[in-house]
């Protein structure tokens, strides 16, 4: 599959103001002007890069709830931490802004020979923003990274790619301790357990890293894009548009053929987990809601105008992502079913979501763009708070324990970030 992930956009940025973990005083409760023409180049800067908040949020939604108050439970929560919105509050605060050049990239820094040194107006960080830090770097793939994954119980971090690899590292020394070599692209890869589950052209390889059972589960047609795993069953998403369950036997250690969900017509490259639902986002454009009791499909969501890249859930909520350049916010009906309560626009197309917490347990919202950029973004205000920065496109985020959160580019590079419990300076 290959998409179109250059757009023809305009390279310019939708901001909604930066957030601050300042304590508040006279000083720093003023809006800075500089900011507000878009030319601030001062850090830290003593005032504050957003819209002081407006009125406080009204009263809770009455609309039926998809999960309980603690979001939603299964395996794939990890991506999805709860937190106590309501559907009339998304987006509520901050106030947009254009991104000045100064917030670009510099490309001849990324290639080590900017001439301009601290001079030079663009960026010499891969990063903007004084909530995290970049800790480390891991370099060894060729291709763009499509899955990164810490199996329960290991110590070590892999990393999967286009060049047909998996890499192995160790996640006390940072080095890579073995390379996998698969002979065909991974389309993507997820942990559950003990299993490392990778998706290849025409099969799933499932490892065990505990007793080195190692299986090919058989049956999809072209590449595996998506895998999740929801209590005792495994899904792929496939080329063809349909998506293959297995049901593990315990008993026998191996994955039994359970089902094809047949429904939608192009290739199925987003899959999530929650509430006893299964979602699913293709390249037709549509989100399909399936029930994990009866595998049948209850409800098909068209609201999306290009490819759904990809899904989370967020206690009450699905949140949804496109190259239509949107982020969509869905919330359940009296009637149960679900409909766009928000809709956050980007400048250019969506890629992949991630929802963590922070180093103070507020919610979060990573946000990768085709203009290689990963926006954080508070929530439900949707209020940024900074943004990371790749050689190219972020297509794996991936949540650690500690506070740490690991991004994989286009190019290979792998990066791992750090929460801070106190502003710190930007390490380049």
């Amino acid at each position: 599959m290959d998409l179109d992930m250059n757009g023809g956009n305009k390279r310019v940025f939708q901001r909604l103001g930066g957030g601050s973990n300042r304590p508040t005083t006279d000083s720093n409760q003023k809006v800075c002007f500089h900011w507000r023409a878009g030319r601030c180049n001062r850090y830290p800067c003593p005032y504050l890069h957003r819209e002081l908040p407006g009125p406080a949020p009204g009263p809770s939604s009455t609309n039926k709830r998809v999960a309980d108050e603690s979001g939603f439970a299964g395996p794939s929560h990890r991506r999805g931490p709860g937190f106590s919105g309501t559907a009339n509050n998304w987006g509520r605060f901050g106030g947009n802004r254009t991104v000045t050049k100064t917030e670009k990239l510099c490309k001849f820094w990324v290639d080590g020979n900017c001439p301009y040194g601290d001079k030079c107006r663009y960026l010499h960080c891969w990063s903007n923003g004084d909530s995290f830090s970049l800790l480390t770097q891991l370099d060894g793939h060729q291709k763009v990274i499509t899955g990164i994954a810490l199996p329960s119980g290991s110590d070590k971090l892999y990393t999967a790619s286009k060049d047909e690899t998996v890499r192995i590292w160790d996640c006390a020394s940072g080095q890579c301790t073995g390379v996998l070599n698969l002979g065909g692209e991974v389309g993507c890869m997820i942990s559950e357990g003990p299993w490392l589950l990778v998706g290849m052209p025409n099969l799933v390889k499932a490892w065990n890293i505990q007793n080195n059972v190692d299986l090919s589960l058989t049956g999809p047609v072209g590449q595996v894009y998506s895998l999740v795993v929801g209590t005792d069953l495994l899904f792929a998403g496939t080329q063809d548009g349909s998506i293959l369950v297995w049901k593990y036997n315990s008993t026998t250690s191996c994955f039994d053929p359970a089902a094809s969900l047949m429904g939608h017509t192009l290739a199925v490259v987003s899959l999530y987990v929650g509430a006893n639902r299964l979602y699913s986002g293709a390249m037709d454009n549509s989100i399909k809601v399936w029930s994990l009791d009866n595998l049948q499909c209850i409800q098909t969501l068209t609201e999306h105008t290009s490819v759904v890249m990809s899904l989370i859930c967020w206690d009450q909520f699905l949140l949804s992502c496109s190259l239509d350049n949107t982020v969509k916010i869905w919330a359940a009906t009296e009637g149960g079913n679900l409909e766009v309560t928000y809709t956050h626009k980007e400048e250019y197309g969506v890629l992949a979501l991630c929802g963590v917490h922070d180093a103070e347990a507020k919610p979060v919202l990573l946000c990768s763009c085709n203009d290689n950029s990963l926006h954080l973004y508070d929530l439900p205000s949707f209020t940024e708070r900074g943004k990371i920065l790749a050689k190219q496109e972020i297509r794996s985020i991936q949540i650690g324990p500690g506070g740490i959160f690991f991004t994989g580019d286009g190019s290979g590079q792998v990066k791992v970030w750090k929460w801070s419990t106190e502003p710190t300076a930007i390490l380049p």
